[in-house]
């Protein structure tokens, strides 16, 4: 088969061909239908040898996957041949407290049992076939299109579960700001939208950008680098500042911004990766009184059962441009270059 591969150090994805896997125990294989592009990919393969927290290459790029089950390993159960799944990325040991719970996310076995998260730690999903641990991280997508769904698993569910954990503190007339509009933060913006009762302020350093996030509902989009910003989200809020920053550029200069915005008792959250963005500076006189701050990645099964439920029921969409096999390492370049309105998606079977 065909796949996007991470092949060495200091080199980009390269389209290239490898055995197709074959199921195994409680294996299921899919055919791809649809695969997203991540910043995370560009992070992984910027790294050094020794540095990278990821698995060293060679390694089939794509932790955003939807494909049809085409074969099924001995006792694998739960889904059958000719379904179309999503694929749940960050895999766990199913034994411990947070897989019983749903938390796959939080497994601390995983990386000990040597289990991995398909095109970060294992092969993934830019390929023509993906083989996936178990049926248990496989979830029905429902009505909705596979090019659709397939960002959903990372894009859509990432933002989600950050946003879940501050929904208590929205109130009516509080703010919410979403600090770069790519892959997550244009699905971000729509979730707030629809989940929550604040006035959503959408930062970004791209104009075009910004357009999209006013079209998916954003009530006020500014360039980041605007000098009045403070005193704007001031006066949205009456005074009070951002109940919740969500900064999915991950800079240094983006979470400064982020931390001049939220208000007391809000929250700080940085999501996007790669870009060299730290918490410096979080102690009294820098932080407001009871404010809180966090990195977060990925979500519960759970949550992306209830991704997947809002955009069957169209309460959400992916901006996607789609992509062949072929066109991925083109597409790659683009994403780096920031030159990408929402999310890239790869449709493998468009390349024959």
């Amino acid at each position: 088969m065909r796949a996007v591969r991470f092949l060495r150090y200091g080199g980009g994805p390269e389209v290239v061909k490898v055995p197709t896997p074959v199921p195994h125990d409680g294996e299921v294989l899919l055919q791809v239908l649809a695969a997203g592009l991540c910043h995370t990919d560009i992070f992984l393969m910027s790294q050094d040898e020794g540095q990278s927290i990821y698995a060293a290459p060679p390694l089939t790029l794509g932790h955003e996957g939807v494909g049809t089950v085409v074969e099924l390993g001995p006792e694998a159960v739960g889904v059958d041949v000719g379904d179309v799944v999503a694929v749940y990325p960050p895999w766990g040991c199913g034994q411990c407290y947070d897989c019983a719970v749903g938390d796959e996310h939080h497994c601390t076995k995983a990386r000990a049992s040597g289990i991995g998260t398909p095109g970060l730690t294992t092969n993934g999903a830019l390929a023509e076939y993906l083989l996936v641990d178990s049926p248990r991280h496989l979830v029905s997508i429902g009505g909705l299109d596979p090019v659709d769904a397939a960002p959903l698993t990372d894009a859509g569910l990432t933002p989600y579960h950050v946003i879940k954990a501050s929904l208590a503190k929205f109130t009516p007339g509080s703010v919410a700001v979403v600090i770069g509009v790519g892959g997550l933060g244009h699905l971000a913006v729509q979730m707030l939208k629809v989940l929550s009762p604040a006035i959503v302020v959408a930062l970004d350093v791209d104009d075009a950008k910004l357009e999209l996030a006013r079209n998916l509902g954003a009530d006020v989009a500014m360039l980041s680098s605007d000098h009045d910003l403070r005193s704007r989200i001031a006066d949205l809020s009456h005074g009070r500042m951002a109940t919740a920053v969500f900064d999915f550029a991950g800079s240094q200069s983006s979470l400064d911004i982020a931390r001049t915005l939220v208000g007391v008792g809000g929250d700080l959250r940085l999501i996007g990766v790669g870009l060299g963005g730290a918490f410096t500076k979080a102690g009294f006189g820098y932080m407001p009184f009871d404010s809180t701050i966090g990195v977060s990645t990925w979500g519960s099964r759970r949550d992306l059962f209830e991704v997947i439920e809002l955009a069957d029921r169209g309460l959400i969409q992916v901006n996607s441009q789609r992509f062949s096999l072929d066109e991925a390492p083109f597409a790659y370049e683009k994403l780096r270059l920031g030159e990408l309105l929402g999310r890239a998606v790869v449709v493998p079977c468009a390349s024959h």
